[in-house]
């Protein structure tokens, strides 16, 4: 089941570097500035969380390339930003760490980009009317820009990670109502702090009010921030892709990655297919459960087509500013490019000799019995090791230092300098993360 015609495989390599032509600023949803201005702000202020005690930047943060530096990310009630990130005490303490690590931000905004999440529960979709196929399903309103705009709204409503717990907050308890009657909460929360609600009537042109703002202007001035601020087409392999030479490491792994493996999955300008595919990374968290599941387990994609050939397959991450992004996989599982790619390389091998310390966990230790317990499940360990859809590959030592350099030729030049940043304050006059 793992083998590939040798025909088959140099057409699609051959199709993959015929296909990488750049990016440019063209390849992008256009964006409003006044509009993104406000995403900036309401992406770095807690207004939007149920217990006004998280932002979105906590965890998608400017000095952390997006992310938050952690395996699985510490959500409400945590206290920090980043590995320094602790998990709350008292009342506010975390009851559960978010299930999967926190995806980059960067090039969400590309025009080619299909799905968002790890599982791809997000796509541009009529099936609802309103333009997305979303855990929203119907309810979902209309009017949200694109598809960054959208999944902005998720994260509000979730209780691990901004919402906090029923009976501590009006959002959390709304969302166990149903999952869209709180943003009429979030965004009246929004639009009766003045400077945000004159900011939104001179940014869109259908707004003549404060009192007009809802969820849907909302999430378009995040989408307008997250797409204009984490755009990345700076590299050296983008230079190099004009005639620029590579330095001669970065030159070796290039032409391994796309000579081998590497580039039929990650593949294109934006370094991914856009698909699903099960690596077998090691199981660890209290994975994201479905309904009456019983056990701390992520199925992945499973979990959105209830296709049993979907089991533990996660979406191909684009490899763009990669470098800058560690902890890696859907989970975190691998703290270093080369351990990843030795996971890659020999899937099972790798499983067999992780350890628990690998992981980027802070310590919590009334959560500790859950965090590895899934580990202990040998039915459920045999499941992820049979959906492993990746055949072993030799590589040496030298070949993965090799294609390390190349990860590092796709970071941009100005990664870490954004248009907008974080700002100093913001109009709820609640702290900046």
């Amino acid at each position: 089941m793992y083998a590939l015609h040798g025909a088959v495989l140099s057409l699609h390599l051959s199709a993959n570097l015929a296909i990488a032509q750049g990016i440019s600023p063209d390849d992008y949803i256009p964006t409003d500035p006044d509009q993104a201005r406000i995403g900036q702000l309401l992406f770095y202020d807690k207004i939007l969380s149920g217990n006004k005690n998280i932002s979105c930047g906590t965890c998608h943060h400017h000095d952390h390339a997006g992310g938050d530096g952690l395996s699985l990310g510490i959500g409400e009630g945590g206290v920090g930003v980043g590995p320094e990130r602790t998990a709350g005490t008292g009342a506010d303490a975390i009851r559960k760490r978010i299930p999967r690590n926190a995806p980059s931000l960067w090039n969400l905004g590309h025009r080619d980009i299909e799905l968002l999440f790890h599982d791809g529960r997000l796509t541009r979709s009529d099936i609802y009317g309103n333009g997305f196929d979303s855990p929203a399903e119907e309810w979902l309103p209309k009017g949200l820009d694109n598809l960054v705009a959208a999944q902005a709204l998720f994260p509000m409503i979730a209780q691990f990670e901004m919402a906090g717990n029923p009976r501590e907050n009006e959002i959390a308890g709304a969302t166990h109502d149903r999952i869209d009657v709180a943003w009429p909460i979030i965004a009246k929360r929004v639009r009766t702090i003045p400077a945000y609600g004159q900011m939104f009537v001179q940014a869109f042109d259908n707004i003549e009010e404060p009192a007009d703002v809802t969820i849907v202007e909302i999430g378009n001035a995040l989408g307008a921030f997250i797409i204009s601020e984490w755009q990345s087409y700076d590299s050296p392999y983008d230079k190099w892709l004009t005639g620029t030479p590579l330095p001669d490491d970065a030159e070796r792994g290039r032409d391994l990655f796309f000579t081998g493996r590497c580039a039929l999955c990650h593949a294109g300008d934006l370094f991914t297919d856009q698909s699903f595919h099960a690596l077998g990374l090691p199981a660890f968290g209290p994975g994201r459960t479905r309904q009456w599941d019983q056990i701390s387990r992520d199925v992945g994609r499973m979990a959105e087509t209830n296709l049993l050939e979907d089991a533990y397959k996660f979406r191909t991450p684009s490899l763009r500013n990669v470098a800058l992004t560690a902890p890696y996989g859907h989970n975190g599982a691998y703290p270093t490019l080369p351990d990843m790619i030795r996971h890659h390389a020999d899937p099972q091998g790798a499983r067999d000799a992780w350890t628990p310390d690998q992981a980027n966990l802070p310590d919590v230790p009334w959560l500790a019995t859950v965090d590895f317990a899934i580990r202990q499940d040998a039915r459920e360990t045999a499941r992820q090791r049979e959906a492993i859809n990746m055949r072993p590959i030799a590589l040496s030592e030298t070949e993965i230092a090799d294609l390390v350099a190349f990860l590092h030729a796709l970071t941009g030049e100005t990664a870490l300098t954004r248009p907008l940043g974080r700002p100093e304050t913001v109009p709820s006059g609640l702290p900046v993360d």
